[in-house]
């Protein structure tokens, strides 16, 4: 489990929380994957996760956004963010990621907070 950094998220995210999210969906997981998220923004460009990309906000409508990046050679994509309540959310995100296009819909339910860092 790793934490994704913070950001500003869209006007309709706004009132999902970070914390630990168990995201249903993933391609290639045998079941839900459970990450601490300090951006839910960063959703969005889920299957760009550990990728620097930029992205914008190019369209909201209440507990809708949909959500467009860039993350040069990894690749790019779009992905409508649904705010079911503020501890559930639908993605449908499709793009190109590593040359090979994806199209998958994810689940994603706030599980909790994020566990303290060790201190060393």
């Amino acid at each position: 489990m790793f934490a994704l950094a913070a950001a500003q998220p869209p006007a309709g995210l706004a009132q999902a929380q970070p914390g630990l999210w168990e995201i249903s969906g993933v391609p290639g997981a045998a079941g839900p994957v459970r990450q601490c998220i300090a951006d839910v923004a960063l959703l969005a460009r889920f299957e760009h996760r550990a990728k620097a990309c930029t992205s914008r906000t190019i369209r909201e409508n209440g507990s809708v956004s949909a959500i467009d990046y860039k993350c040069g050679a990894a690749g790019f994509g779009e992905s409508e963010v649904t705010l079911l309540t503020p501890r559930s959310l639908r993605i449908s995100t499709q793009g190109i990621s590593d040359g090979l296009p994806f199209n998958y819909v994810l689940q994603a339910r706030r599980a909790g907070d994020c566990a303290p860092s060790p201190r060393h």
